[in-house]
């Protein structure tokens, strides 16, 4: 692994840091190592754990009304990699974009208004609305309030890191 997840002092996720910045911080005391692979680094004279997890050693405020992107690649984290619709799981590559309201139908593209949907469902649905469409959604869309939500998807890939994803 050539990332490091980067906790905030609160444990709480912030980014994901290349090994080389992690060691960096680790080194100036800016941060402590809280899980590390069983390889080293070596340099001469000494050896290095390689970091999977440091966690700053001062906490840094985050700006809590920070609107993130209505994005495909955040949509389909927000739902989890699961169609709306039908609750099938095919894959990121194979998941689509619903608007719940069409925009056909004055809909627009917005957290509350798009969800992931498999090919075969937002085929069927086509440019209706679930009602009309006799389709049901599995949870109602709406804006992630999580600061590190667009670090989810990542979190989840990785075994160690699994933990500290919220929600």
């Amino acid at each position: 692994m050539t990332e490091v997840l980067v906790l905030n002092a609160s444990y709480e996720p912030l980014r994901i840091v290349p090994v080389r910045r992690a060691i960096v911080l680790l080194l100036q005391e800016k941060a402590e190592l809280v899980e590390a692979a069983a390889e080293r680094m070596r340099a001469p004279g000494v050896a290095y754990a390689v970091p999977l997890v440091v966690r700053l050693v001062r906490y840094v405020a985050i700006p809590r009304g920070r609107k993130l992107p209505c994005a495909r690649r955040l949509v389909i984290t927000r739902d989890r990699e699961t169609c709306q619709y039908c609750g099938a799981q095919p894959g990121r590559a194979h998941l689509t974009l619903d608007h719940v309201v069409p925009r056909a139908q004055g809909g627009v593209t917005s957290w509350e208004n798009v969800v992931a949907a498999c090919a075969a469902c937002n085929h069927r649905k086509a440019n209706r609305t679930p009602a009309q469409a006799g389709m049901t959604l599995r949870a109602q869309p709406r804006q992630p309030v999580y600061v590190a939500f667009a670090l989810l998807g990542t979190l989840e890939r990785h075994a160690v890191w699994q933990k500290y994803a919220y929600g």
